[in-house]
């Protein structure tokens, strides 16, 4: 029995893991595919939004695939997808390749997302809070190392071949292979447990607070997930930065948002679920719009807003955990469909507003300046996501309260 839950633990910190690897090694790639197929900010938001369509996709099959065949199956099969996907994007010679490559791989990160949240909830039924904070401590320590494995490796030569990005994400793509061998060699818990008191989804559906839970994570996710997208690109159009320089930013900004998980776990547990995403979404907010006033020398603040926006998505789960015990494969389906909606929109409205400012200032200021404006107003979207995300936690908590049922 101690086995067996030390191989669903290992399942989920490990998976979180890889989670963290596939997702943040984008940063550093982003540029060097930009100049590679001569993409424009547009181009590149609409890449990162194409793919949150594959991840949302994802989300609505992967709930009903896990109560047919179980999480054992569906656990090694998002990870042998997104190792699949390594080698297709390897493969990848134009920008369609590439887009389908990529879609592919968050099909599978979308199906370990749900599979990990199902399966964290059902087994962290104590100390929610703190143990789900401590399940996604592990994709920020993954983060952390991300971008500058992704960038060292990007320009290692193996056998008188450069790696590149390509060669880059075969590699880390494989290591999904890894958390395959808990997966399988675990007994994970029956799903019809649940049954007898589960709510249809129309039910669960007319319950404000599921909405409003929506809402939060969307905001907060596309802040959140922003940063690992366009901080890199941020600091070298905007300030100059090298690749190498930038992406060490970006392990420090994962830095602060891994420890962040770590030791502010116990707090949400102790001042409440939802109070801690009101303080946590302004910090973040605060610190993005204080960095973009400061200029360059503020650059730091960027990554300490991984403090703020770190602890956003695991207390919502905790909280879905705590509110929908007996109903939480739905309510997880459900919030985060919704939230791979918001995703996409959050990627399609950033490259379009660097686009546009651009446009819009080269015409009276010239081409640095204009990519410099376009570059920044982009970035403060992302400040304003986990602003919104705060004011909506507020909404929640007024209402809860209410209610007396403050979480």
């Amino acid at each position: 029995m101690k086995w067996n839950y030390f191989f669903m633990l290992a399942t989920v910190f490990v998976g979180f893991l890889i989670f963290g690897f596939s997702e943040n090694v984008k940063g550093p790639a982003m540029p060097r595919i930009q100049a590679d197929f001569e993409l424009d900010a547009f181009q590149i938001g609409t890449l990162l939004s194409f793919n949150s369509i594959a991840y949302l996709l994802a989300c609505t099959f992967t709930a009903y695939l896990t109560r047919k065949f179980g999480i054992k199956i569906m656990s090694a099969a998002s990870f042998g997808f997104m190792a699949l996907s390594g080698v297709f994007i390897y493969l990848s010679t134009t920008y369609s390749g590439l887009a389908g490559a990529y879609f592919f791989m968050y099909v599978g990160n979308g199906m370990l997302e749900i599979v990990l949240a199902i399966l964290s909830a059902r087994l962290f039924v104590k100390n929610t809070g703190m143990m789900m904070n401590l399940a996604h401590f592990f994709y920020g320590l993954s983060s952390i190392a991300a971008p500058m494995l992704a960038s060292g490796l990007m320009n290692l030569s193996v056998g008188g071949i450069l790696l590149d990005w390509r060669g880059m994400y075969l590699i880390i793509m494989l290591l999904s292979l890894v958390p395959m061998i808990p997966a399988l060699a675990s007994r994970f818990p029956a799903y019809d447990h649940q049954a007898e008191n589960r709510l249809p989804l129309r039910t669960l559906m007319r319950d404000p607070v599921i909405w409003l839970i929506v809402l939060i994570l969307s905001f907060g996710v596309i802040s959140e997930m922003s940063v690992g997208g366009w901080l890199v690109n941020f600091l070298e159009k905007a300030y100059g930065w090298s690749n190498a320089d930038a992406s060490q930013m970006l392990s420090v900004f994962f830095l602060f948002f891994t420890f962040s998980r770590l030791f502010l776990g116990p707090v949400t547990d102790r001042i409440g679920f939802t109070m801690s995403l009101i303080i946590f979404g302004g910090l973040s907010a605060a610190l993005t719009f204080i960095a973009l006033l400061i200029g360059e020398s503020g650059a730091i603040l960027l990554a300490a807003a991984g403090i703020g926006i770190a602890p956003v998505y695991p207390t919502v789960m905790a909280m879905i955990a705590r509110r929908y015990k007996e109903n939480s494969d739905i309510a997880i389906t459900f919030v985060v469909t919704l939230m791979g909606v918001g995703t996409v929109a959050g990627n399609f409205i950033i490259g379009a507003i660097i686009a546009g400012i651009s446009r819009m200032v080269v015409q009276q200021a010239g081409a640095e300046t204009g990519i410099v404006r376009g570059m920044q107003a982009g970035y403060a979207f992302i400040g304003f996501c986990a602003l919104v995300c705060a004011l909506f936690s507020f909404v929640l908590y007024v209402y809860l309260r209410r209610q007396k049922e403050v979480i």
